[in-house]
């Protein structure tokens, strides 16, 4: 099993238009292959910090997912609403990897 967890820092001011857009995303994501779960989440101390935590069944099924058509779809409407890309961590077989 795959874990994955991404951390985005939003700008001031769009936290709502980037809820509501990711709503789409989380849908379309729990339609794919290995899918088990995919949540979004607003930080408990910062609400410009949203948590997504990912659980898939292979690093294939995972693969594949960042090259979906909605996964283009949402990095485009999500790139101008963001600080900077997401911090995202992957951790199968007690390994941690950072992207």
């Amino acid at each position: 099993m795959i874990y994955v967890i991404a951390t985005t820092q939003i700008k001031p001011g769009n936290r709502d238009a980037f809820i509501e857009g990711h709503k789409k995303c989380i849908a379309e994501t729990r339609k794919e292959k290995g899918c088990i779960a995919y949540e979004g989440h607003t930080s408990i101390h910062d609400p410009n910090v949203y948590v997504v935590v990912e659980r898939w069944e292979a690093r294939d099924d995972l693969n594949a997912h960042g090259r979906a058509p909605h996964m283009k779809a949402w990095r485009e409407y999500s790139t101008p609403l963001r600080v900077a890309p997401p911090v995202i961590e992957i951790i199968s077989d007690g390994k941690v990897e950072k992207l």
